[in-house]
């Protein structure tokens, strides 16, 4: 089967493309290129790269012709310049919806936030939530899934959790109430995302897709730097220190330490969908704990944050602006 991956060299993206290409399927990945984390991607067997945004509906359309699903990735978590949350997440679905169209795709599937939704007055909840309704409205046969943390290698949290162990002697957790949160390993996701795409599986369903275990943040973040064999000094501190923490860092860091969004999404829990929807059936649902082996395989080589994670830094080392 032919597949086209939007955001394809994304964490996400690039673990499905994996696992189609280990199936033998032809996999298009659609990304600016920015995102060089596993290079070794764009060089599997039946898979090309095409350096694309989501701003040309065109290019887009003449990228998925032939290929009969479009598995839609790409997102972002913090705005910088032009790559705002609505151009990337609702201009941007919505080039993907009429590219599909154009080019004969039978079916969407949609990587969308587990608490995506109206009127809450966060920028990024508000927009994936409009993205799920571009899709669920596209008249195309879709799937939406409303996934919460998602990890392995390569993501965001165990890899900033790691850097930051090594870095600080200690930690500060979001507020002072612990809220729950039910990780996903990234390869149950990536079966969920295979099956829905190539099986017919949850067609015309929004979904949301939750981790096996709940656990409290507290719980989570200690568990990982046990596996990473550190003891920083942990304490809660207000919301709005942490909104301020990430304002800070999304212009210092190329991969910020902690986005405004993350904040929100950690300060309001990560263990049920709003709105409420379904959850993944149980032939689909998440298996993985969050254990020590699963962590461990996750983690980044120990160290701490260094020049390279600072974004004038990454801009110097390219030549340019990011």
């Amino acid at each position: 089967m032919k597949i086209a991956i939007t955001g394809g060299t994304g964490f996400v993206g690039r673990n499905v493309a994996k696992l189609l290409a280990g199936e033998g399927h032809e996999v298009v990945l659609i990304a600016r290129g920015c995102d060089n984390t596993d290079p070794g991607i764009r060089r599997l067997p039946r898979m090309r790269f095409a350096a694309l945004g989501l701003d040309d509906a065109a290019a887009l359309a003449q990228a998925f012709d032939g290929y009969e699903a479009v598995i839609h990735c790409a997102g972002i978590n913090r705005e910088i310049g032009r790559q705002t949350f609505q151009r990337v997440h609702v201009e941007g679905t919505r080039n993907v919806v009429e590219a599909s169209r154009r080019a004969g795709v039978r079916k969407i599937v949609l990587i969308s936030f587990l608490r995506a939704r109206p009127g809450c007055g966060s920028p990024y909840h508000e927009s994936k939530w409009v993205a799920e309704e571009i899709v669920r409205g596209s008249g195309l046969d879709y799937t939406v899934l409303k996934c919460g943390v998602i990890y392995g290698k390569g993501d965001h949290m165990l890899d900033h959790l790691s850097h930051a162990f090594h870095t600080l002697p200690v930690f500060a957790f979001v507020g002072f109430k612990d809220k729950p949160i039910r990780p996903n390993a990234v390869e149950d996701v990536a079966r969920i995302v295979r099956a829905s795409a190539l099986d017919h599986a949850l067609s015309r369903q929004t979904v949301a897709v939750l981790g096996p275990e709940e656990l409290t943040l507290h719980q989570t973040v200690r568990r990982v730097a046990r596996v990473v064999a550190r003891r920083p000094l942990m304490f809660p501190l207000p919301v709005w220190f942490h909104y301020l923490l990430g304002w800070c860092v999304e212009r210092l860091m190329t991969v910020p330490l902690v986005s405004t969004a993350q904040v929100r999404m950690l300060a309001e829990g990560l263990a049920e969908p709003a709105p409420p929807c379904d959850l993944a059936p149980p032939e689909l649902a998440p298996a993985t704990p969050f254990g020590d082996e699963q962590i461990r395989r996750g983690l980044p080589a120990p160290g701490p944050f260094g020049l390279r994670d600072l974004r004038c830094c990454s801009a110097v080392s390219k030549g340019g602006s990011l």
